[in-house]
């Protein structure tokens, strides 16, 4: 199988609009540093602290993965969002790429608010979450389902597939839990990968917002279509009262006294 190399894949769409979003929001920060005399007190605010969650910071849920972690570790998170994310976004479109972020971003966020009041060592609701790992370990998650065979070479050098090196990320992490650095962050990441993997799992191909519109159409056509019989079947006995006769299909719809007399047979009517 051929290796896909990582050169530039194509900066466009919802790929685009996700890292151009984490970088406007990483200088407007910077700018309110300056002019905020405690750094901490917008951390504070924007970052994941599941106590603070529980306790009606609601917004918290999205914000933190916007909140830097570093410049690097945010550049090497968005340089990873940019390649994965446009491969994937290419096979499943737009839609499903911005859905997918969303629904890991949060989805792994509200995981991690449950989990950190369980009896875990090193683990506190009183911790902070940030960085934009979350959604750059969710779309590597995302395209390690969809190219799990898909070898990557890094650099021309390491050659491996997608499946391992996904792996090699969920190491890493579990790492960073054990030694008990930065473990709310680890967890989070962990937990978007998963949101990301029953994302890929049980979303449509066209996404959930597609999904949702065409049952929700299903249900109203299949409402209105149980009212058309439903009114059928009472014109039938109204008519019935006044001694003549109508009939209707079973989609409730009205059938002429001289389609009732046509043979289903006879095909002289047809072109």
């Amino acid at each position: 199988m051929p290796g896909r190399t990582l050169s530039l894949p194509p900066f466009s769409g919802a790929t685009r609009r996700i890292v151009l979003t984490y970088v406007a929001v990483f200088f407007a920060l910077a700018l309110f540093s300056f002019a905020l005399p405690r750094q901490s007190a917008w951390i504070g605010v924007l970052a994941l602290v599941p106590d603070r969650v529980v306790h009606g910071w609601l917004w918290q849920l999205l914000t933190y993965t916007f909140v830097p972690s570093g410049v690097l570790n945010t550049a090497f998170a968005l340089l990873t969002i940019w390649f994965f994310g446009a491969v994937t976004e290419q096979e499943r479109g737009s839609r499903w790429l911005t859905e997918l972020f969303y629904g890991s971003v949060i989805g792994g966020a509200v995981l991690t608010t449950l989990i950190a009041f369980l009896p875990i060592p090193s683990m506190h609701p009183a911790l902070a979450a940030t960085g934009a790992w979350s959604a750059a370990f969710a779309t590597l998650v995302a395209f390690g389902m969809l190219n799990a065979e898909q070898e990557i070479i890094f650099f021309f050098v390491l050659r491996m597939k997608a499946k391992y090196l996904v792996a090699i990320y969920v190491l890493i992490d579990l790492a960073w839990m054990v030694r008990g650095e930065d473990v709310l962050s680890a967890v989070t990441q962990l937990a978007s990968g998963l949101c990301a993997y029953l994302f890929v799992r049980y979303a449509p191909r066209r996404g959930m917002a597609f999904g949702m519109s065409e049952r929700y159409f299903s249900m109203r056509n299949s409402y209105y279509r149980w009212k058309r019989r439903r009114a059928a079947r009472k014109f039938e006995v109204y008519m019935r009262k006044q001694n003549r006769e109508v009939h209707f299909d079973a989609e409730g719809r009205y059938i002429s006294p001289d389609e009732e007399k046509r043979d289903p047979k006879n095909r002289k009517w047809m072109n």
